[in-house]
């Protein structure tokens, strides 16, 4: 497991920041970098898995940090599993969420979450997004930005907003 502090960005001089939260791009650019278009500029971008070695083509589009764990298609791969970074205070648990059995319920990532003292507990794997907040938890999942599931059929990603010393805003978007 990988632990480390994300320093907290400053976008247009204000105490404000906006992440991108996308999975399961499965190596296809097209909607990715529609995407990163629509939203820039972003101070942060975090993929939950099932990158295919699209990572380095992703920040050089974000022009941002870029923070990556390891899905079950990433073979060969040297990203961590799991994730924990903290900004403004606030403690993020990032994973694929294969490892924790969330196609069948959540029970399992949301007891990890609390276990590790998570405010937002960030997972993929489901290609449908996902916006759940459970006692002083939120669990979210954007969804698939290649291949989603469901029934809208659209891509899908999350915006979080944040600033300084306030609770997150997350927002479900899609691609039409």
């Amino acid at each position: 497991m990988e632990r480390h502090s994300v320093p907290f960005f400053f976008l247009g001089g204000g105490e404000k920041m906006k992440v991108l939260i996308v999975s399961d791009t499965h190596g296809r650019r097209e909607e990715i970098r529609e995407i990163i278009q629509r939203e820039k500029p972003v101070d942060l971008l975090i993929h939950l898995g099932d990158i295919l070695g699209d990572g380095e083509y992703m920040q050089s589009l974000a022009e941002c940090p870029l923070e990556l764990v390891k899905g079950n298609s990433d073979r060969n791969t040297d990203l961590p599993r799991d994730k924990e970074i903290v900004l403004d205070n606030h403690k993020l648990f990032l994973t694929h969420g294969h490892c924790y059995g969330v196609n069948t319920n959540l029970d399992r990532i949301y007891m990890e979450g609390l276990r590790r003292n998570a405010d937002v507990v960030m997972f993929g794997h489901t290609h449908v997004p996902l916006l759940l907040e459970e006692r002083m938890l939120t669990i979210l999942n954007p969804g698939s930005a290649s291949d989603p599931r469901q029934k809208n059929g659209k891509p899908s990603y999350i915006v979080m907003k944040w600033e300084r010393g306030k609770r997150a805003e997350f927002e479900i978007r899609y691609l039409e």
